[in-house]
């Protein structure tokens, strides 16, 4: 017994799976979020870097910061850092360990996932943080996207 299947419905087919690729893709964009009620509006990647990297603790407007780690994501955070600053996790954690001993400067804050961060930003109006844009909630605004 031969199975035909009409040519459309296979063109159909092919289409669809070149576009699902693309379409996870950009569900894993890596955004910067605070609180709804933050005054700021946007970031620009100096000042984020800036923020995360222990020069300054406020935003550009004065009011305090508080930057957010992601610990139990490590694929995100490692992402993230490639992103903001190219350089591996490692490379960062040895920078905060200078960084830690010297006492110039704090680390990010740290909670354990995603889920904690959302929770975090409807409490606090001062923290920052990253996460994928699928995670983003009416409660967050974006103040930063990786390109």
């Amino acid at each position: 017994m031969k199975l035909l299947i009409p040519y459309s419905k296979i063109i159909l087919v092919l289409a669809a799976l070149l576009i699902w690729p693309s379409s996870l893709y950009a569900q894993d964009n890596i955004v910067v979020v605070t609180s709804q009620n933050n005054t700021i509006e946007s970031i620009d990647k100096k000042g984020l870097i800036d923020l995360y990297m222990g020069k300054y603790s406020a935003f550009s407007n004065g009011e305090r910061a508080t930057p957010i780690d992601i610990e139990e994501e490590t694929s995100l955070k490692e992402k993230f850092y490639k992103s903001l600053v190219g350089l591996p996790l490692a490379r960062v954690n040895a920078y905060w360990s200078r960084l830690k001993f010297s006492g110039r400067a704090t680390p990010p804050a740290v909670e354990k996932t995603q889920e904690d961060v959302a929770e975090r930003l409807d409490n606090d109006n001062s923290a920052l943080a990253y996460i994928y844009e699928s995670k983003v909630t009416n409660n967050m605004k974006v103040v930063y996207r990786f390109d």
